[in-house]
């Protein structure tokens, strides 16, 4: 079987689009027999924005609620948690002495805040305000997360080949210094899902504070819908574009094909007024959450359910990390 590595970080409570473009990916790659999946919650790589235990902790639980909620199988996917594999934090601390300054002075991540830094004026000693060794390092901790699972095959982004890229240089660099000792892993473009839209038509995304919450209550979703969606004044009777309504960009993701249709002609054709459009997605939205939601809170009053959900998947993962980590200090002459 081909081994496969992805993980998420526990940054902040799921929405509708974290569901289009994450969860059902994951779901599907579930779904293919060939693949082992390690699938796991970055919690040490969320230390560079999250400062607060009690925020992270209950943060990397409801991710993994979130995605057993839906359907995720843990006897089908290795899910566990980073901070529970301690040989990737030893892996990343040796993966430091063969990693040069230059490569990480590249990482997006870095140059994104020196870019944001610099065109707020703060240059020179300035530059690298808010910028700590975290998030300066995190290739290296994310290479040592691939490299120690020995990952043959890890989905990417289209903006985020450059982090396979550095898992490729940084264990390649190690591998030429001490020999052969890492499996290069190789990267494919993951399918990406379908870019919502928020409440303000605009992509869903809590940066613009658009977002639907995943996991609101009934009543709450139904004000989100309902009051908050932002459409234009045209009149029931008058004929719109379906592709250019919030309604129906995410009526069509949780709705039936058929709904879907009718939908669509009752915007072209005139006739259907945005407030019997909203209470069609809300009913649709309603359909495909309910179930999911039940079990989601079902799960966070059962803090033990997910902890040996978590113990059993890091004892996978370290059945494979451990002999991994005797391996590169062998190579290193620190057996």
């Amino acid at each position: 079987m081909t081994r496969v590595l992805t993980g998420i970080k526990p940054t902040g409570d799921l929405h509708l689009g974290n569901y289009v473009g994450a969860i059902q990916h994951i779901l599907r790659m579930a779904e293919d027999t060939s693949q082992e999946i390690f699938f796991f919650v970055a919690d040490y790589h969320a230390l560079n924005t999250v400062k607060d235990a009690k925020q992270l902790r209950e943060s990397t639980k409801r991710i993994i609620a979130a995605y057993l909620a839906f359907g995720l199988d843990p006897e089908k996917i290795t899910l566990y948690r980073q901070s529970d594999v301690p040989e990737i934090f030893e892996i990343t601390t040796i993966l430091n002495a063969v990693t040069p300054k230059g490569l990480m002075n590249r990482a997006h991540a870095y140059k994104a805040a020196v870019d944001q830094n610099a065109a707020q004026g703060k240059v020179g000693e300035e530059a690298d305000i808010g910028v700590n060794m975290g998030l300066y390092n995190y290739p290296i901790l994310m290479t040592a997360d691939i490299l120690a699972l020995n990952a043959e095959l890890v989905p990417v982004g289209k903006d985020q080949a450059q982090h396979l890229e550095f898992a490729r240089d940084i264990g390649g660099r190690f591998n030429h210094a001490f020999g052969e000792t890492f499996k290069l892993p190789q990267g494919f473009i993951s399918e990406e899902g379908a870019v919502i839209p928020g409440l303000d038509g605009r992509k869903m995304s809590k940066s613009y504070d658009n977002t639907i919450p995943l996991f609101s209550t009934a009543s709450e979703l139904k004000k989100l819908v309902m009051k908050k969606i932002i459409t234009d004044t045209a009149p029931p009777e008058a004929k719109k574009d379906p592709e250019e309504s919030t309604i129906y960009q995410l009526y069509k993701v949780f709705a039936q094909p058929e709904q879907v249709a009718e939908m669509k002609a009752g915007f072209e054709q005139g006739g259907l007024g945005y407030g019997t459009a909203k209470k069609q997605l809300l009913e649709a939205l309603e359909n495909h959450l309910a179930g999911p939601r039940e079990k989601y809170e079902a799960l966070l009053q059962q803090p033990e359910v997910l902890d040996e959900i978590m113990r059993k998947g890091a004892e996978k993962a370290r059945a494979v990390a451990t002999p991994m980590l005797k391996k590169v200090r062998q190579a290193i002459g620190a057996d």
